[in-house]
């Protein structure tokens, strides 16, 4: 009598396997597309400091204000990584798309 209990508890168990599978996936904060979203915008603020690197010279008593104070260092790398910020925050925040299965 015991050993049909347990037989019938073990094929519930292997019945609800598949949808307990499903429901850990669907458990994500956010999705698959997200992450890689995330990643590209980190990718962007990696190449912002990139561009703000530099600027030093093989004299260090000489001062080169041209070099130092260029548009690519003053402006465009940081535009560069607020972007990549601004584009990490709506990639968390974004809600994706349901897809038919």
């Amino acid at each position: 009598m015991r050993t049909d209990k347990k037989n019938k508890a073990a094929i519930k168990d292997a019945k609800q396997a598949p949808q307990l599978a499903q429901n850990q996936e669907d458990d994500f904060p956010i999705a698959k597309q997200n992450y890689l979203m995330i990643a590209a915008g980190f990718g962007i603020i990696v190449l912002g400091f990139i561009l703000m690197a530099g600027g030093k010279t093989e004299d260090p008593n000489v001062f080169n204000p041209d070099e130092l104070f260029s548009f690519r260092r003053i402006t465009l790398a940081p535009i560069t990584v607020l972007i990549g910020f601004v584009f990490v925050i709506w990639a968390i925040m974004r809600k994706p798309k349901e897809t038919a299965n």
